[in-house]
């Protein structure tokens, strides 16, 4: 009997990869969803499994999900997509009988506030100095250049450099900042998943050798215990059930701390993929209470990425209200 399975996000890289990887499984049926019709991961599925979702934002995002899991009779939904995940993951009970694939609403807090997650991940001792802009900040001495970025949000958005003293008290204080201690060397994503008791089944760390937008186009795949242990480490500290991207990035004295969490699957997943770890597979069984391997190897491999089309009859193209090129 097949696997009904929802990949909603199916516009963007990780929903991309996530589509790919389980339709090489016989036993599911792959559901794809996006609000924007041109989502070329919506026509990666037959055309009886695609779906227009409303912005994951909208009041009306999660009954329209709820709604898809009566009408598709779906076992388990996969969202690819951040905005989408606190909401789901505080209303998963609405979407019954089908599984929400997600890390539970406590790690999806943490993850998604970059203050949270350093207070949470304190004791770890793999975390920078961290105080939110203003009279925490401005009362430590700080070694100069520091940073500021946004308490929320992901990427380097709103990322600057602080050069001095004078520049750390002009920050403002309507952007809801915080300011981190300089860490001035190599970046690595660190692709990880951990069972329902939280054990760290995987950890796979690669470089972010090129980055366009955000995403890594090419990279490799390290064996590094620091890297490795380091992630699960933080993992660990936030309760992590299913996949999550733990990014580092070594300080000044050349240890790997943390940088950010992304709760979600990564948009450079094939290569942990084609590392030896398919996420998404696992995900889809961890969820649907199947066992688990207690651990996973990986290869090293390099990847370097490019655009690939997707040519479908313009009758097929879907209509949605919120095509990418329009305004919400």
């Amino acid at each position: 009997m097949s696997i009904n399975v929802l990949v909603t996000g199916a516009g963007g890289a990780a929903g991309v990869a996530v589509i790919r990887s389980l339709l090489r499984r016989a036993d599911l049926t792959v559901f794809a969803a996006d609000m924007d019709g041109w989502a070329s991961g919506l026509y990666l599925v037959p055309a009886a499994q695609r779906r227009i979702v409303p912005p994951g934002a909208g009041s009306d995002f999660v009954p329209a999900l709820a709604a898809l899991v009566e009408a598709d009779s779906l076992d388990l939904v996969i969202s690819t997509v951040d905005v989408e995940l606190i909401t789901l993951s505080e209303r998963r009970e609405e979407l019954a009988p089908a599984v929400l694939a997600a890390p539970c609403a406590d790690t999806l807090n943490y993850a998604l506030d970059k203050l949270s997650l350093a207070r949470q991940c304190e004791s770890t001792g793999l975390v920078p100095r961290t105080e939110a802009a203003g009279a925490d900040a401005n009362r430590v001495d700080w070694e100069f250049p520091v940073f500021a970025k946004p308490r929320r949000g992901a990427g380097s958005r709103g990322v600057r450099v602080v050069p001095d003293r004078a520049a750390l008290e002009a920050l403002p204080l309507d952007e809801d900042l915080i300011v981190q201690d300089l860490l001035p060397g190599e970046e690595y994503s660190v692709d990880v998943i951990s069972d329902t008791t939280q054990h760290v089944i995987a950890a796979v760390p690669r470089t972010r050798t090129r980055v366009d937008s955000g995403v890594s186009i090419a990279g490799r795949t390290v064996h590094d215990p620091e890297l490795e242990e380091a992630a699960t480490r933080i993992a660990e500290a936030i309760g992590l059930v299913g996949v999550a991207n733990v990014q580092l990035r070594r300080n000044r004295q050349g240890k790997a701390v943390l940088l950010e969490v992304n709760p979600r699957f990564p948009g450079a997943l094939p290569l942990t993929i084609a590392a030896g770890v398919d996420i998404p597979s696992l995900v889809v069984d961890l969820f649907l209470g199947k066992s688990m391997p207690e651990r996973l190897e990986f290869r090293e491999l390099a990847t370097v990425r490019f655009l690939e089309d997707v040519f479908i009859d313009p009758a097929e193209v879907l209509v949605s209200e919120h095509a990418a090129h329009q305004d919400d």
